[in-house]
């Protein structure tokens, strides 16, 4: 159930588009066609299924403070957090080559469509902000992480293949002529973003009522110790 609860809420509550508004730039350029759109997506979720749970173990082994202390009690002083962009980002970066690689090879009417979207993946923020925030989250296990970043990448390919869906649709539709190209796409941009708000209610409600009684029942405990304390008291007496 924990995981199933981070999976959605990745897709969701914290989508990387409708929450953050991260990789914004690859949204808006190849969400004109629903097979780019795919194709962008599906690359997007292999990058982050990858780079979160590797760069978990970096962060967890080499640059926390402390983290060294594998190599021997020397080294449990040693603080190396300062390299954690720089080894975020190549991890990222060797990813995104064997992407393209792959996509080449494969699928090269794929390759040609996405063009030089497909490598900029490597400096999509979506795809960096994935990890930074495993990072700030501290989860407990490489699982938790892979689960975020899978869930993370999914939320990204429904974001970009929504809004693909509507643009082919709205080309023969009478837009204002000001709101042609990419003023439409923001405004629904906002208003899907306003549709997947609504999905925070429906996994955190359950969080607040198990707030709710474990507060009451810690009331009540204190409630009972001090009736217990008093009885003691006029008993003595």
């Amino acid at each position: 159930m924990e995981y199933l609860e981070l999976f959605l809420k990745s897709i969701f509550i914290d989508n990387m588009v409708f929450a953050f508004f991260l990789g914004m730039c690859s949204y808006l350029a190849v969400s004109k066609k629903v097979s780019t759109a795919v194709g962008l997506g599906a690359a997007v979720i292999f990058v982050l299924a990858i780079t979160v749970p590797l760069n978990f173990l970096l962060d967890k082994y080499i640059l926390r403070e402390g983290a060294l202390v594998w190599l021997g009690p020397e080294y449990a002083d040693y603080d190396l957090s300062f390299l954690t962009f720089i080894l975020f980002i190549a991890t990222i970066a060797t990813m995104v080559q064997l992407v393209e690689i792959v996509v080449e090879k494969f699928s090269p009417a794929l390759y040609n469509s996405l063009g030089i979207f497909l490598p900029l993946i490597a400096v999509n923020c979506a795809i960096l902000g994935g990890s930074l925030f495993m990072q700030q989250k501290e989860f407990a296990t490489i699982s938790h992480a892979a689960v975020y970043g899978i869930g993370s990448g999914i939320g990204w390919f429904l974001a970009i293949l929504a809004i693909a869906a509507i643009r082919e649709k709205i080309r023969y539709s009478n837009v204002p002529a000001p709101l042609r190209g990419l003023g439409i796409t923001f405004i629904l941009t906002g208003l899907m973003a306003i549709g997947f708000m609504s999905f925070g209610g429906m996994l955190t409600g359950g969080e607040e009522e198990k707030k709710e009684t474990k507060a009451v029942q810690v009331e009540e405990e204190k409630t009972t110790k001090e009736v217990a304390e008093n009885t003691n008291v006029t008993t003595l007496k």
